[in-house]
């Protein structure tokens, strides 16, 4: 098995230019033959493929297979580079997220959800990573309502309605607000918008 894996190694070397190293793991990605992809895309980056192009693919073939710490560690230096890369980041995120990493994942999210306000997704991801893994409901809840104010009819809306806080009346008891909501007036209605609504 090792001098096979040497001989593979020896004849990606040899196909050198970096459009050739994508076109190859094209192909085997096509077929099924994940591993021999990553290994292409792999070494097309490091020839100096258009990460733009490379990148993607090569985390795409990763996911398949399940190789999340292996995606992880090719996206991080290149998110070195370009810190300011939102989308990549949040990939990162998602990755961490899938492994358990929460704390990691977290620090990205917030990174994101901070250089990029107007990015939906991160701010329902970190809800959720906040409402499951770490049980910060009002951190989650705040969360929730940026993605709502940003994609009103986003792909999870129904979940990031569902996952609001509610004002609950105690039979005369004062009502206790979160500190995310100004006063009771600005806290919203809690039915979800109708599908088809204006």
């Amino acid at each position: 098995p090792g001098d096979k894996v040497v001989a593979q190694i020896h004849t990606v070397e040899a196909e050198e230019t970096p459009d050739k190293l994508l076109a190859r793991g094209r192909a085997f990605a096509a077929v099924g033959d994940l591993s021999r992809a990553e290994q292409y895309f792999a070494a097309a980056l490091d020839r100096g493929a258009d990460p733009r192009v490379a990148l993607p693919l090569l985390l795409r073939v990763c996911a398949e297979q399940h190789r999340y710490r292996a995606a992880i560690d090719y996206a991080e230096p290149l998110l070195k580079k370009h810190p300011d890369d939102e989308r990549l980041r949040f990939v990162v995120a998602s990755f961490y997220m899938t492994i358990g990493e929460t704390a990691t994942a977290r620090e990205h999210l917030a990174r994101v959800t901070e250089q990029r306000p107007n990015f939906a997704a991160p701010h329902f991801a970190l809800g959720v990573l906040l409402r499951d893994d770490i049980g910060d409901v009002v951190a989650a809840d705040a969360q929730f309502r940026a993605y709502l104010r940003i994609e009103p009819r986003g792909a999870h809306v129904e979940e990031a309605w569902s996952s609001l806080l509610k004002l609950v009346d105690h039979g005369g008891t004062p009502i206790s607000v979160p500190s995310v909501w100004r006063d009771v007036n600005a806290a919203p209605s809690h039915d979800p918008p109708k599908k088809g609504a204006p």
